[in-house]
């Protein structure tokens, strides 16, 4: 069966990431970077399905949702090269890419009121524009996530928080990091799950929602993270489960 175009960006994102990996180990790239192999499909689902004028606020694993919104692998391969031809003229790096409706930071949770901000902003302004906010499991220890929830339930802000559990938080498991229910501290604001054939719940009329992603990520947390935290056996059993069959996995866990 010939691939879709969903999956095909979602496989270029892959290789992309793998590159760049492969290029800070050789000591080619300035500065740190967060991939994301592993997350791919899902991010390209949800993203495709945007319109524009739609926003979308990141975090310090955003290479995969700035490919899948712009496809600009051009500019941000340059960007991470430090190039002024890059996405941002060289000067942002992996952690603060922005480009149109897109923007993103690394500092954990540190775009979130601002995101609900935006949302306001577009309530205001009538557009009919949504925001969606992407964010870690590891974000769910910082009490601005609350801070934010809150005020999108209580404003009825247009704005999708999608949560992307990648079963780790740096080096620790989500089992030794986070007590209790995830869904739950989404549900205590009174926000509902959002799922991923939302054509027809996903409009302004019905948010603030939020989605969780369950994936993981086959990398380490960052570029110089040699996953000594984990077992062979824990890596081989998500391969069965990776939305890309295991596209370019074994030759990357096991050289």
């Amino acid at each position: 069966m010939k691939d879709s175009g969903d999956i095909i960006l979602a496989k270029k994102i892959r290789e992309f990431e793998l590159k760049i990996l492969r290029e800070y180990k050789e000591g080619k790239l300035p500065g740190t970077i967060h991939c994301c192999i592993g997350q791919e499909l899902d991010v390209v689902r949800l993203i495709k399905q945007l319109k524009k004028g739609d926003i979308i606020t990141s975090n310090h694993r955003c290479h995969g949702h700035f490919l899948a919104y712009s496809e600009n692998f051009d500019g941000l391969y340059k960007e991470l090269h430090k190039q002024p031809s890059g996405v941002n003229q060289g000067r942002c790096l992996s952690q603060h890419i922005h480009q149109d409706d897109f923007y993103t930071t690394g500092v954990q949770g540190g775009l979130m009121p601002i995101a609900c901000g935006m949302a306001l902003a577009e309530k205001m302004k009538d557009s009919g524009n949504i925001v969606v906010c992407f964010i870690g499991d590891g974000t769910l220890g910082q009490g601005v996530l609350y801070e934010s929830l809150n005020l999108a339930s209580l404003l009825k802000l247009p704005i999708l928080f999608v949560l992307e559990n990648n079963q780790y938080s740096m080096s620790t498991s989500v089992k030794n990091n986070i007590a209790g229910c995830i869904r739950c501290r989404f549900e205590g604001f009174g926000l509902k799950e959002c799922w991923f054939n939302f054509d027809e719940v996903l409009t302004r009329d019905n948010l603030p929602m939020f989605m969780i992603i369950d994936t993981y990520r086959y990398c380490g947390h960052s570029g110089n993270d040699d996953r000594c935290y984990r077992t062979q056996e824990e890596e081989n059993e998500w391969i069965k489960k990776d939305k890309l069959g295991g596209y370019l996995l074994d030759e990357f866990l096991h050289q």
